[in-house]
């Protein structure tokens, strides 16, 4: 089938691939040779190109370096046993993509060009998929303002981009979370649920309060009351208490719409686990963590998919989890996924696009 889009391609002459060690890949550090870039004018998407990686040029007057216009979402793509490409959910993150581009007052930008432009790209860059198991490569698709305009309105130009990394393990440890009663990361009526840049921007600074202290990641709490966990800094996070599953719900506006999330849930419902989709209470959490009752403790995102937590902060407080070894729901969630994205089993729910 023709592709709904005519996309040029100019192809770098020079590879970088010959030169890049895939044994020791350091989480976004490494960028593959090509990017597909489309820009939005005139009200429509247009000039679509996929062009060697690298700089390009932006005016000092770039409406997103003063007012923040930033979007962006992040996938994976993985090799199976016979060298295929299988991309991971590409059409949840096209959706929310636009999700996020509807809250920052940007342009949609149509299923159709995002899904062909990051196939081609695939395509052209298949050899840059790391081939070992617990290694991907990390799709990076992003959209910003491209008005050369310092008036406060939202722009109306704008650029979309897919850039792709060679990665490993995002973490290679069990995790320690501080719980954030301080700062906030979100509010409702805010950004929150939108994966826009300006949220991140906003978390830096607590976030590296907490890592001087030995914690690598923050749980963030309400920002009303700090007294129900939200989510944490890179991923949404889960807790198995007696046998049950909870994650915070989504329908504040706070919290991010995790495609991993989504996914969690739905093969928990799949093996009648018992899941909840809940605030689960800083008291609550310490009083399982006190009396015992928390069996489990997780994140679940792109970048690590599981995260294991060993280690919580409460009020100054540090809690042990139990170790890895009996972490069962999150060992399975974790193998069953793996095993979906390199097409080592079955993929009942589609989730697959094969390359």
């Amino acid at each position: 089938m023709a592709s709904p889009i005519s996309i040029s391609v100019h192809k770098t002459p020079h590879s970088k691939i010959k030169g890049i060690d895939f044994s020791s890949l350091v989480f976004g550090k490494v960028v593959s040779d090509h990017m597909f870039v489309a820009d939005y004018k005139d009200g429509k998407w247009g000039d679509f190109r996929i062009e060697p990686y690298g700089p390009m040029e932006i005016y000092p007057a770039n409406a997103t370096l003063h007012y923040g216009q930033a979007i962006f979402e992040g996938m994976k793509a993985y090799k199976n046993v016979k060298g295929e490409v299988l991309v991971f959910r590409a059409e949840a993150n096209a959706r929310r993509l636009n999700e996020s581009a509807k809250r920052m007052c940007m342009p949609q930008i149509p299923e159709e060009i995002f899904l062909e432009g990051l196939k081609k790209l695939l395509d052209l860059d298949r050899d840059w998929v790391p081939q070992e198991k617990g290694s991907s490569l990390y799709i990076r698709p992003f959209m910003f303002a491209m008005d050369n305009y310092i008036g406060v309105k939202p722009s109306e130009t704008y650029r979309f981009m897919i850039f792709t990394c060679p990665v490993g393990a995002y973490y290679s440890k069990p995790v320690s979370v501080k719980v954030e009663t301080t700062y906030t990361r979100a509010v409702e009526g805010g950004t929150g649920e939108a994966k826009a840049a300006g949220n991140y921007a906003a978390s830096l600074y607590p976030a590296l309060l907490a890592q001087k202290e030995g914690y690598e990641q923050l749980l963030w709490t309400d920002g009303k009351s700090h007294t129900q966990i939200e989510e944490s800094g890179t991923m949404n996070v889960m807790f198995k208490i007696n046998g049950k599953v909870i994650t915070a719900p989504t329908t504040t506006g706070t919290i991010l719409k995790g495609v991993t999330r989504d996914s969690v849930i739905q093969l928990a419902k799949d093996w009648g686990q018992a899941i909840e989709e809940r605030f689960l209470t800083v008291a609550a959490l310490q009083e399982a963590l006190e009396k015992g009752t928390l069996e489990e403790a997780f994140g679940v995102g792109t970048a690590a998919t599981i995260a294991f937590i060993e280690k919580i902060q409460i009020q100054g407080k540090d809690y042990l989890l139990p170790p890895y070894s009996s972490h069962s729901f999150s060992k399975k969630v974790l193998a069953a996924l793996d095993g979906i994205k390199y097409g080592e089993i079955s993929d009942p729910h589609s989730w697959i696009i094969k390359i």
